[in-house]
């Protein structure tokens, strides 16, 4: 599968000097940034609310350290899955990408890899992730493998409704539901809240990215929340970080989580309050930037479910 053009273009949303561009071979460039291993935040926004769940779950169960071969597994699903993801979005919305300035550069649109060989990349990817689903319990590869119909049907999304933000929480915060489901055999209502609290935080910080599209989007006639919202999206943003904390902390309290839990989801409400108040909806690179820093909400509430962890299970020894 030897595409065209190989490695010749940057992305430009894709940080200059990341690891694709400077160490992958140029044979493979094109697909490692077709999965968007070059931007790997998406990667780290679908790996988080797997984490948290699975964290959630052993706090509710006494545990008092991670299961440290499920974080691998889920990190590793997570950067394939998502790969997987981004190579069918990219596929389905090649025509689209290619009359966007920011998308035009994607390795199918610019030619450097064929739909064809994108499939075959696909392929290999959903094998992989196969793999790793079947290192679980039963339910929880029933559960994860059911979420590829909303993958089926996410990029359609933005063609019939001006909130596929909402189908993107859907379907790529599934793993709010596997996390737990993994650690437990089974799904309660605590993780269903928790999920919910996920869709909520991704319609947020999906919003601030689809900022920087909304004159490209009205051109080609796709629509997103970016276009909903308008000079409005600081308030609905307001209420949908909102929406997210108050569920996280209504299924914290469902599982039995304790201080360091809602510690960690106070900081993040901190952060949240940052991102709304310094964002500028005009200016694409502030929108890229709160967009990336939604990274450090993952780790903040990650570091207080652990900790959680560590010190719920001292005080009981």
């Amino acid at each position: 599968m030897q595409p065209r053009n190989a490695g010749t273009e940057r992305v430009p949303d894709a940080a200059p000097g990341n690891w694709v561009d400077r160490l992958s071979p140029d044979a493979w460039r094109p697909y490692m940034r077709l999965a968007r291993f070059d931007r790997p935040i998406g990667a780290w926004l679908l790996l988080f609310p797997a984490w948290w769940s699975q964290a959630l779950a052993e706090v509710s169960l006494g545990h008092s350290v991670p299961n440290v071969w499920y974080l691998v597994l889920f990190w590793i699903g997570a950067f394939v899955m998502r790969g997987a993801g981004c190579t069918y979005n990219d596929i389905v919305d090649r025509d689209y990408d290619a009359r966007v300035v920011r998308t035009a550069a994607r390795p199918i649109p610019s030619g450097q890899v064929s739909v064809f060989q994108a499939y075959l990349f696909l392929g290999g990817l959903c094998l992989i992730g196969l793999l790793v689903l079947l290192q679980f319990n039963l339910f929880t590869i029933i559960l994860g493998a059911s979420s590829l119909i909303l993958i089926a049907l996410y990029p359609f999304a933005k063609r019939v409704t001006f909130w596929p933000q909402a189908m993107l929480g859907l379907t790529f915060k599934w793993g709010a539901l596997v996390g737990w489901a993994a650690v437990a055999g089974s799904l309660s209502l605590a993780p269903i809240v928790f999920y919910a609290g996920c869709i909520c935080w991704t319609i947020g910080y999906d919003t601030i990215y689809a900022h920087q599209d909304k004159e490209d989007d009205v051109l080609v006639g796709v629509k997103s929340t970016a276009l909903r919202f308008g000079k409005a999206t600081p308030q609905w943003l307001s209420a949908f970080f909102l929406g997210a904390l108050l569920l996280w902390a209504a299924s914290a309290w469902l599982a039995g989580a304790h201080l360091p839990t809602f510690l960690a989801l106070a900081l993040a409400g901190a952060h949240f309050a940052w991102q709304v108040a310094t964002l500028d909806i005009d200016d694409p690179a502030n929108c890229l930037a709160r967009f990336k820093s939604n990274q450090t909400v993952g780790w903040i509430l990650f570091a207080g479910l652990v900790a959680d962890m560590i010190l719920a299970g001292g005080s009981a020894g």
